[in-house]
């Protein structure tokens, strides 16, 4: 099949899929006020890859189809920076909002490769062949792909056998001859409403009292029983000069409810391997996080964009600590991209497979997020208090008042008021509203929370060097290793 249009994508998004915002069921989420801004930016995605300035970056030939790049294994360093410039483009055509509705499967896709052939060669279980031909079915339709890993949890202090209520990790209730029965509950599940395919894998390692939860699968999203309530907190508002974003862009979490869903065998990537669970969901984050660095590009130059224009139109852009400020900011971007390209060619070979330094990767994730709140600090500081002072839209055209707006609102010669309104707005759209404040928030805990990060970086550095050295230099003798 020839690659999906924007308009075939949204069109097969009106499925019966079973979504609820709030309180409501939703009939149609390409047509709802609020989600169907989200259901628009995900078709970005395939706009772009139909836009000939993009089409040798986003597609490739395999086997003389021609496919969107994000079904592509990366191989090679080559690979995986191509990727990261996929990513950072499609995401700065969402006006720095990630789509979000390839990225998140491909990486599971890319990381079920290498878990999946390692059990099959050695539990001689078929699930390697399942996961390679699911993957040939979402490619060459051109498959939208959410992710479920996160589950409701309960009690974190207890593993998911020993909770109160069984269902707060998603398990299996029932094995038939011809699929299976899964029942619970994920959290945090983004933009699966606006997907084809919704992909399911364990959040953490487990042990065998865990079995009936280790599991792995894919389900078409209108699957009986799957069932989606979304959150209301990710949007702004509706008028684009007051919100220039959150006005036309939206991603869409929602928790993610199983209710008895029943999954053919063949779309069953593991099921029980408790011993397993852990590398999925370390395998899938070792990609996933690579791409959460990559789109975090766009933010980070909009930020310095908007910096710039701001110190600029208040007529500060030559004060020392204006500078200070913005050789701040840009010390932030680029060292959050170098180590990104930096993962890329520290990649590591498995299964065939290109996988990008889990270190470098995690260190990039953890800069990044650590450092995010004091750079928005910063834009905030050089714009000023007219971010959340300033008149609104509806000022603008209300005849009493227009004329006070541009008479007072100016800025530096040149720069007009309502130039000046326009980036002030959209410098509190993204930094300084509820909009940024998801932002702020998917800083600190989107793809694992900072002490996840910690937690692989230490876990991945090989300090036997390090330590010997320091023994050396001290003229320590280093006790035998165990």
């Amino acid at each position: 099949m020839p690659l999906r249009t924007a308009a075939q994508y949204l069109e097969s998004l009106r499925d019966d899929r079973l979504v609820y915002y709030r309180g409501e069921r939703v009939a149609d989420v390409t047509a709802h006020p609020e989600l169907g801004k989200g259901a628009r930016h995900c078709a970005i995605d395939y706009a772009i890859a139909d836009d000939p300035r993009h089409r040798d970056l986003v597609r490739y030939t395999e086997e003389g189809r021609e496919l969107n790049r994000f079904y592509k294994l990366p191989r090679t360093t080559e690979d995986l920076l191509r990727r990261r410039e996929m990513i950072a483009e499609t995401t700065r055509a969402g006006r720095a909002l990630i789509v979000l509705i390839r990225e998140i499967g491909s990486d599971f896709l890319a990381a079920g490769h290498i878990v999946t052939r390692a059990m099959q060669e050695r539990l001689k279980a078929p699930y390697h062949d399942r996961l390679r031909a699911y993957h040939r079915y979402v490619a060459e339709n051109d498959l939208a792909m959410g992710v479920a890993q996160t589950d409701v949890k309960g009690d974190r202090s207890r593993g998911p056998s020993e909770q109160e209520h069984p269902d707060y990790y998603v398990r299996v209730v029932d094995r038939q001859t011809d699929g299976i029965v899964v029942r619970g509950a994920k959290a945090h599940t983004t933009n699966a409403i606006f997907a084809n395919e919704l992909i399911v894998l364990p959040p953490r390692a487990m042990g065998e009292a865990d079995r009936e939860y280790a599991l792995s699968f894919a389900v078409p999203v209108n699957a009986r029983g799957l069932k989606f309530i979304a959150s209301p907190f990710s949007g702004g508002g509706d008028s684009p000069i007051d919100h220039p974003v959150s006005s036309r862009h939206k991603v869409a979490d929602t928790l993610t409810i199983f209710d008895d869903v029943f999954v053919p065998w063949d779309r069953v990537f593991l099921c029980g391997e408790a011993s397993y669970a852990g590398a999925f969901a370390l395998g899938f984050v070792e990609y996933h996080r690579f791409t959460a660095i990559s789109y975090k590009l766009p933010l980070l130059d909009l930020m310095i964009g908007c910096a710039l224009l701001a110190a600029d139109a208040n007529g500060i852009a030559g004060a020392g600590h204006v500078r200070d400020k913005l050789s701040r900011l840009i010390a932030y971007r680029e060292t959050v991209r170098a180590l990104t390209v930096a993962a890329a060619h520290e990649c590591t070979l498995r299964a065939g497979l290109a996988v990008p330094s889990t270190t470098v990767t995690n260190i990039a994730k953890q800069y990044f997020a650590e450092n995010y709140h004091a750079m928005v600090q910063k834009v905030q500081d050089i714009a000023g208090g007219l971010i959340v002072t300033g008149p609104s839209e509806e000022d603008l055209k209300n005849p009493e008042t227009k004329a006070y707006v541009e008479h007072y609102l100016g800025g530096k010669a040149g720069f007009g008021s309502v130039n000046r309104l326009k980036l002030l707005n959209l410098i509190r759209d993204y930094f300084a509203s509820s909009f940024g404040g998801y932002h702020e928030l998917l800083a600190i805990h989107a793809e694992g929370s900072l002490e996840a990060q910690k937690i692989t970086i230490l876990r991945g550095f090989d300090t036997s060097d390090a330590v010997a050295f320091a023994a050396e230099c001290a003229g320590v003798d280093l006790p035998p290793a165990r």
